[in-house]
């Protein structure tokens, strides 16, 4: 493990501030994933274009309401609203969730995969995108894994709690948990915000400009194009294996609290693997490689792995036990997403102005992620429909992680290339 490269002490108290509040989101994240993806493996891949369809609507319908925020409220204000907003959502899922029986898996499942894939889009989206904001381009390269890092001990946290209380208390009740941290992350956050301000007051004004920036920065500025095309990419084959893993709980888990243990447990392998990452390769990447091969390196292990699903199929035994690659693909997929991808793309945007980071990211990593989801969910539909084996959507899969390889290289070139207008705002913000 290498030691912190940390240059300058002022840069501690933000770094341990924003380090806890990221382990506080995804702490109260991943209590409620496996309560949500419990939902999706009680009706299995089939329903999942539902899911995802009515997610991207959501997104869609949202998006402008954040554009109009981030156009009119200075940051602070903006972090407030939004987590407030979520904060209040979760307490109204509590008693839902004590008759779920009664209202049915299908219809709450809807309900809630769209609320926890909007939640986890948006409000891990905005905190990104303020680090981007605090943060330099080279203090970015030196201190974002270190931030994620914190994260990821929160993934693994998560995870955790749940498969510990949830036979205890119930699934009700870790809402309420949830929404505790999502408050406490809240407060750290306007804290780091205010801090930032006093050290440069200008940067936590309201951006200003178009409502619907984000959206045509996308189909103007390559960074963007290239940023919202390895989205795609990446998330066709996350989603690949998050479909074959809904299909493997139908088929072996009956209750809803045996599905949220397995999805509890799943979670805190794919989170291990990321930790792992942070401290032994993801950071000695970004710093000696830089930040293009952290985006480059996920996609050649995606790539490599897929080749194997479609060589040796959905099992294999390895010194007597059977192991499924089901469950090891998305291990890996996610756990090299979240351990080095993530945090080497949220790095590229420092160099990016702030309208591009606050409008742009932000459409990119919330309604063309729920596209892709609800493009690739019901293309394997399709195929399944075709007769496609688990071999098949493995090669194809494999086809795509070769050209998100090719699409990682072109983003980490052109980022910082600014359009004029945004440049302009930027300057004058």
């Amino acid at each position: 493990m290498e030691r912190p490269d940390i240059r300058d002490a002022s840069e501690v108290r933000p770094l341990l501030l924003s380090a806890t509040c990221f382990f506080l989101i995804l702490t109260a994240y991943y209590i409620i994933r496996p309560v949500r993806d419990q939902l999706s493996g009680a009706v299995g891949s089939i329903s999942l274009p539902l899911f995802y369809g009515a997610t991207f609507v959501a997104t869609l319908l949202l998006t402008p309401l954040i554009g109009w925020l981030v156009v009119r409220f200075p940051r602070r204000q903006l972090m407030l609203w939004s987590f407030s907003f979520f904060i209040v959502c979760q307490l109204a899922f509590v008693p839902a969730f004590m008759f779920q029986d009664q209202i049915g898996a299908r219809l709450l499942g809807t309900v809630f995969f769209v609320w926890g894939s909007v939640f986890n889009l948006f409000v891990v989206s905005l905190f990104w995108s303020l680090m981007a904001d605090i943060w330099s381009s080279q203090q970015a390269r030196r201190l974002f894994s270190l931030i994620a890092l914190g994260g990821m001990a929160g993934a693994i946290a998560g995870p955790l709690i749940t498969s510990l209380m949830v036979n205890l208390v119930g699934v009700a009740p870790l809402l309420l948990i949830s929404a505790l941290l999502l408050g406490l992350s809240m407060l750290l956050l306007l804290v780091v915000s205010a801090e930032a301000e006093q050290a440069a007051p200008t940067s936590a004004a309201a951006i200003g400009g178009s409502l619907l920036a984000g959206v045509k920065y996308v189909f103007t500025q390559p960074f963007l194009r290239y940023m919202a095309l390895l989205m795609l990419l990446n998330d066709g084959i996350g989603t690949v294996a998050y479909a074959l893993v809904a299909d493997y709980a139908k088929a072996h888990y009956v209750s809803d609290a045996a599905r949220t243990e397995m999805y509890a447990h799943l979670d805190f392998a794919i989170n291990s693997l990321g930790v792992l990452m942070q401290v032994s390769v993801t950071r000695w990447v970004l710093q000696r490689l830089g930040m293009t091969w952290g985006i480059v390196i996920p996609a050649v292990v995606n790539f490599s792995l897929l080749v194997l699903v479609a060589i040796l199929g959905s099992r294999i035994e390895l010194w007597g036990a059977g192991i499924s690659l089901v469950l090891v693909l998305q291990v890996v997929v996610r756990g090299t997403q979240y351990g080095m991808l993530k945090p080497a793309s949220d790095a590229l945007y420092t160099r990016s102005a702030r309208e591009t980071r606050y409008k742009g990211k932000n459409f990119v990593e919330t309604a063309v992620w729920r596209f892709g989801d609800l493009v690739v969910t019901s293309g394997i539909n399709l195929l399944r429909d075709a007769a496609v084996a688990l071999g098949g959507l493995a090669a194809i899969s494999a086809g795509v992680s070769a050209i998100a390889v090719w699409v990682g290289f072109r983003a980490g070139r052109t980022a910082g290339d600014e359009p004029d207008e945004a440049a302009h705002r930027d300057r004058i913000a």
